[in-house]
């Protein structure tokens, strides 16, 4: 099997060879560039087969959740795809990421999730294409999980929110693809994210830090899909800042790969210091530094994960899940009876 280090390598000297007077580092970095910010003019992602609703979990604190969704979803709408992006983190990064004003007052996920606001009314549009939109997260949001508690049906306010939208768009401003950033933690939350999600993106930091909290993150997904959303699943695992230059990084990857198999993209996203700088300026990294290697790192990576959506078959409406009114304690942590419930959760 390929090394990480050597996928990652081939990823970014991918991008088909240029002439012999082409042939030097600045060259292929100025070439990079070119492919990304004349993204328009190439061949676009493939659609899939429906609508995709992706969270973007991970409990651990910076692995590049707020990152991989910011990139994905630029990379994903520059190659003519499009993208609804949803800031559920009250620290509002993919806002600034993606230069969408969060003050306090801006019309925000905040109003979808407490208040009476659609997501259409709270969805911003993006400097970085036509085709992406942001629902941002204002401060206010921090509070949010203490409103929720005594609100009916707590746990499926995102995806009342999300199929409302879709619902009043038009087919050809349908998205078709809905990433959910989620804050670090699994509180009420990542709970709703879970809940409106098909899928999950899973960011791995190649460090053994992230991985230690990972069996509890799927242990929550495991608990939604029994109670609360049949439909979830991990589909997708991505591994970030991956440094070539230690042992480790290759072991946790190698460990990632043999226990989650194919459902780790092969793309690798590397430390890069353009990644890390381009939400000072309210940018991407394929917007700020397009030739860069995290810019073309994440174009792969949205790539693979265009590719693999184009294969997926429309879904087939899934029955109403049962009635759990006990579950979203489970996941917090809260008292619980067990009464209805099966299996290792109950009797």
């Amino acid at each position: 099997m390929t090394d990480p280090g050597e996928r990652l390598r081939q990823s970014l000297t991918a991008d088909q060879s240029v002439g012999a007077e082409f042939d030097s580092p600045i060259a292929a970095e100025a070439m990079r560039a070119t492919r990304v910010l004349h993204a328009a003019d190439q061949e676009p992602f493939p659609a899939p087969g429906r609508i995709r609703v992706i969270t973007v979990a991970n409990q651990k604190g910076g692995v590049g959740k707020t990152t991989s969704t910011v990139n994905l979803g630029v990379a994903l709408a520059m190659y003519g795809l499009r993208t609804l992006v949803i800031d559920l983190d009250p620290q509002g990064n993919t806002s600034t990421a993606l230069g969408v004003d969060h003050t306090v007052g801006t019309p925000s996920i905040y109003d979808a999730l407490i208040g009476d606001a659609t997501l259409a009314e709270v969805a911003h549009a993006t400097t970085a294409s036509p085709h992406l939109r942001c629902v941002p997260a204002t401060i206010d949001l921090a509070g949010a999980e203490i409103e929720l508690v005594s609100v009916v049906a707590r746990e499926h306010r995102l995806r009342r929110a999300i199929e409302a939208y879709l619902r009043e768009q038009p087919p050809e401003l349908q998205p078709d693809y809905v990433l959910i950033d989620c804050p670090p933690s699994l509180g009420l939350l990542t709970l709703n994210a879970l809940v409106a999600g098909d899928e999950v993106l899973i960011p791995i930091q190649c460090e053994y830090y992230a991985l230690e909290g990972l069996g509890q993150l799927i242990s929550n997904i495991d608990l939604v899909r029994a109670h609360l959303n049949p439909g979830i699943s991990v589909s997708t695992i991505l591994l970030t800042m991956y440094d070539g230059r230690t042992k480790l990084a290759d072991q946790v990857a190698d460990e990632v790969r043999s226990h989650f198999g194919d459902l780790v993209l092969k793309a690798v996203i590397p430390r890069n210091v353009r990644v890390s700088e381009a939400p000072g300026y309210g940018q991407s990294v394929l917007t700020y530094d397009p030739g860069s290697r995290g810019s073309t790192s994440y174009v792969e990576a949205a790539r693979e994960l265009a590719e693999r959506g184009s294969r997926l078959e429309p879904r087939t409406p899934p029955p109403p899940p049962p009635p759990a009114p006990s579950v979203a304690a489970l996941v917090l942590g809260e008292p619980v009876t067990t009464r209805g419930l099966t299996g290792r959760h109950g009797s």
